[in-house]
């Protein structure tokens, strides 16, 4: 049903009817009023020519935030393909006796972030099938499809304990199935009146350690929960408040994304009456040339992820998409390698990229800067992509209520005339907002825009808003 509701969306939005001329939008006294003359930029283009009809600041280098996924998105697409799948393998060395294998267990990964602990698992079953109940070696995880640092360039210190600057390794896992790769949930629930609240962690704290300073309150007072890991520490301290009959939870990053998923798979197969030796380590290692493959698990295809990110701005999908085209791209899988395809991406689909200085694939460095020219026009450029169909249904639409639907515009654009007619990114990080995409207007015209602000002191949101609705309403 969703996919017809998409689908539905996006015949209508390219439904343009060809008595309409393709004169210049007058918007310059709704730009002025909402966003101003300094630190803004916009551009709008014809659809189907690509022609300017307004621009303001439209040559200015800008950050993007997260509209610059929409070139990770494309460009992914494109040079891995729609069906493109990371896997995760699964291998012994050794020999197995007795039920006991004499030797090691590796997990080698490709930077899946939809590795999620049923998969930890269906690893433990694989090994009980080859008669395995007990390790006498080490467990070792195989990360080298990635190199380089896990944090991403302009990750602000005081955002590294936070879901949406996650570490990235190619042995990663994820907690839920928005796939938040290189994070855990920590629940904090009440317990007695004046006492320390109980302290969940799902998959599990994974090799983590907590430090509860936190207390269960009345059942009236205020939640004030604060959930964060120490600076480049392995340690999560929990501070505050939680009133009785009302549990609270956040996502928290790891530390070390390969050794922390390790540890989880561990505590999963002593689950399922796996053992290991005292002696056993948890290292990183890679498979060794007689390593004996015994599983391997497949992600879902990229068409798919996709949408998850896009919809729900997902920072650790960039991050891992950017160095795994660095991979197929070029044999690197690291960041700058990853910018690099991007780039010749957009030089391919006939984008001036000499205008683009990207640090990430995401768009949470400040560093980042792109024009609102040059971004209006990679929504022109990539129509006439193989994959924009994909594109488009993925991107979120506003007023849509369903998560994976709305995604970050489903409380957005919720009343009529404007419901159903935004198709776009947004993007946001501190004084930073934009939103970039395609609009029909109530004239049956459909509009490609960017609309992008920076050094602002409180929220443009409304202000955008209300320049897209302008738009909706009178052209």
């Amino acid at each position: 049903m969703k996919k017809s509701i998409i689908c539905m969306i996006f015949l209508m939005l390219l439904a343009v009817p060809v008595n309409l001329s393709h004169a210049a939008l007058n918007l310059e006294p709704v730009v002025q009023s909402q966003l101003g003359n300094s630190d803004i930029s916009v551009s709008v283009r014809d659809v189907e020519t690509g022609k300017i009809l307004y621009e303001k600041n439209g040559e200015v280098p800008m950050k993007p935030a997260s509209t610059l996924k929409l070139l990770t998105a494309a460009a992914a697409l494109d040079i891995l393909g729609s069906n493109y799948r990371f896997h995760t393998k699964l291998y012994i060395d050794g020999e197995v006796k007795d039920k006991i294998l004499e030797g090691n267990i590796y997990i080698k990964g490709e930077g899946d972030p939809t590795l999620q602990k049923h998969n930890f698992e269906a690893f433990a079953d694989a090994l009980r099938h080859y008669g395995i109940e007990s390790v006498t070696g080490n467990l070792y995880g195989d990360d080298t499809v990635f190199s380089g640092s896990q944090l991403t360039p302009g990750i602000a210190t005081k955002d590294e304990s936070y879901y949406y600057a996650a570490r990235t390794t190619a042995l990663t896992m994820s907690p839920d199935n928005d796939y938040d790769a290189g994070s855990i949930i920590i629940h904090v629930i009440p317990s007695t009146l004046g006492k320390a609240p109980m302290i969940q962690a799902e998959p599990s704290l994974s090799g983590m350690k907590v430090l509860n300073q936190s207390k269960t309150v009345a059942a009236g007072e205020q939640t004030t929960i604060e959930i964060e890991r120490q600076y480049r520490t392995d340690t999560i301290m929990i501070t505050g408040n939680v009133p009785l009959g009302r549990p609270f939870k956040d996502w928290v990053t790891l530390y070390d994304p390969t050794i922390n998923t390790l540890h989880a798979i561990k505590e999963t197969f002593e689950e399922a009456g796996i053992s290991f030796s005292p002696e056993s380590k948890i290292k990183r290692g890679k498979v060794p040339t007689d390593g004996q493959l015994i599983y391997a698990k497949h992600s879902v295809p990229l068409k798919n992820l996709i949408v998850p990110f896009l919809k729900l701005s997902n920072n650790s999908i960039a991050d891992i998409l950017v160095k795994t085209m660095g991979k197929e791209a070029y044999g690197k899988g690291r960041t700058e390698y990853g910018v690099k395809a991007l780039k010749a991406y957009g030089n391919a689909i006939g984008l001036n990229m000499e205008n683009w200085y990207l640090e990430d694939g995401s768009g949470i460095s400040h560093e980042n800067r792109v024009t609102a020219n040059d971004l209006s026009y990679l929504l022109i450029r990539v129509k006439n992509e193989p994959n924009f169909k994909i594109f488009y249904e993925s991107l979120p639409v506003g007023g849509r209520k369903d998560r994976l639907t709305g995604g970050s515009l489903r409380k957005r654009f919720l009343t009529e005339p404007y419901r159903d007619h935004v198709v776009a990114k947004t993007g946001s990080i501190s004084g930073v907002y934009t939103l970039a995409g395609y609009v029909k207007a109530n004239s049956g015209k459909t509009y490609a825009f960017t609309i992008m602000t920076q050094n602002q002191s409180s929220p443009a949101l409304n202000s955008i808003d209300e320049v897209v609705k302008n738009i909706i309403a009178k052209f």
